[in-house]
């Protein structure tokens, strides 16, 4: 299955934003930064990756359900949107 590019343009940059926001986390560790801190900047990240993964599954079903030449069945498409949760 192919994505349409138009689709990813803003999940790419989703993961762009989260792999700064990663390596901030980084930084706060080496830097020993508060916990407090540290843990809410790396849940900001799992977040954003989260929405990335959701996107991406997303723009699969619809081009699944619009285009019939598609070579994946119900159960992959469940078991990769199952893989996120």
């Amino acid at each position: 299955m192919q994505l349409d590019s138009e689709d990813l343009a803003p999940v790419i940059n989703r993961l762009k934003r989260a792999q700064g926001q990663l390596a901030a986390v980084t930084r706060m560790l080496e830097e020993d930064r508060d916990c407090k801190e540290v843990v809410t900047q790396l849940a900001a990240v799992s977040k954003a990756l989260d929405r990335a993964g959701f996107a991406i599954i997303a723009s699969g079903l619809e081009q699944c359900i619009v285009r019939e030449d598609t070579t994946m069945d119900k159960k992959e498409l469940e078991k990769l949107f199952l893989s996120l949760a």
